[in-house]
């Protein structure tokens, strides 16, 4: 169940990774400027998060006592770290939508892919994760496939923007890299440090209150650039017309709930790192989107990042085989000397 789990919230993270910044750009590319709009758009659509988390009530209602069974489950210790996360992600929102209005989706892919490393480094502060050849070979490789990506970025900056605006786009996206990868690891040490029982639900919980929060300092920069006021006229002026505006501005909530509900589903089935990892793996795929759909160029740089990371990914998970072989004979030693503990279980 748990690796079936893994696989969904891998499929779903995969959906939301490849999809947000391509409808990020789309609004861009096409006559947007909002910035703080697009940054709400990543965490806007939290609502949606509502209808899991009432399905999963409904099911602790037929399986647990009324009077255990509660609406929501979170405490008010992890509720106070889950808003801080929040405007954490909310701050993250901004910069990462202020370099994507900068850069083409390949140049902020590419960028992106350093937040491995930024994951890796804060994994091992906070939550002293530990490293295995196979992590640091796939660490390596990921790294690798962005570097080589790099190669050929000079030509990348678009014809109607300034170098100043183009430096700043790049140095806030690495930005939003950093700080990504700083909160990856920190959602993980609030699971460990909440004090009650990390189930799927509650991680659902966690999720609807990290995008609220966010959403909120959103809005609040939102009303301080008077974009409420400019957006009618924005999707009147838009290029694809008012309705398509409105269309792609829906679908990207969507979208970005995705993103941030795969995330913190493969924090909960396995650690920030391998949710890193995995980001880090889709990044080639986002280049070769964005060739398909925007006509952005794809040199043999762009080819051979593909090959490191997919390289990469595929030396993390054997690594996880052959050391799941090698705990294997030490959990049965463990079961035949602990009879009564039972098999772990994910509940809802």
């Amino acid at each position: 169940m748990g690796k079936l789990l893994l696989v969904i919230n891998c499929f779903i993270l995969a959906i939301g990774h490849c999809g947000g910044p391509l409808m990020m750009r789309l609004y861009f590319i096409h006559g947007g400027k909002r910035v703080w709009f697009s940054s709400w758009l990543e965490t806007g659509g939290w609502p949606i998060i509502l209808f899991p988390i009432a399905c999963a009530y409904l099911h602790r209602s037929r399986t647990q006592p009324s009077a255990e069974n509660k609406l929501f489950l979170m405490k008010p210790r992890l509720f106070i770290a889950a808003a801080v996360i929040g405007i954490l992600t909310g701050v993250d929102d901004y910069i990462y939508a202020y370099g994507v209005a900068r850069l083409p989706v390949s140049t902020v892919a590419l960028i992106i892919a350093s937040q491995l490393v930024f994951t890796a480094v804060f994994a091992f502060v906070l939550v002293k994760q530990k490293f295995t050849s196979y992590s640091i070979n796939a660490v390596f490789l990921l790294t690798m496939g962005a570097g080589v990506l790099g190669l050929n970025t000079s030509s990348d900056r678009p014809k109607n923007e300034s170098y100043r605006e183009y430096i700043l786009g790049f140095v806030m996206t690495v930005g939003a890299a950093a700080l990504y990868g700083f909160i990856l690891p920190l959602v993980e040490l609030t699971y460990r440090k909440a004090k009650q029982e990390i189930s799927y639900g509650l991680v659902l919980e966690i999720q609807a209150v990290m995008c609220l929060f966010a959403t909120a300092f959103s809005t609040i920069g939102m009303l301080v650039n008077n974009d409420f006021k400019v957006i009618p006229k924005e999707a009147r002026e838009f290029v694809l017309g008012e309705t398509k505006y409105y269309t792609i501005a829906i679908m990207s909530a969507i979208v970005w709930q995705c993103f941030y509900l795969g995330v913190i589903g493969i924090i909960f089935c396995s650690s920030s790192l391998v949710s890193g990892i995995v980001i880090a793996v889709l990044l080639p795929v986002t280049e070769i989107l964005a060739v398909i759909f925007y006509k952005e160029s794809f040199h043999a740089e762009k080819g051979v990042a593909l090959a490191l990371s997919l390289w990469g990914f595929l030396s993390y998970f054997c690594g996880e085989i052959k050391q799941s072989k090698i705990n294997k004979p030490a959990l049965h030693l463990l079961q035949s000397e602990m009879p009564s503990v039972p098999n772990c279980q994910i509940s809802v």
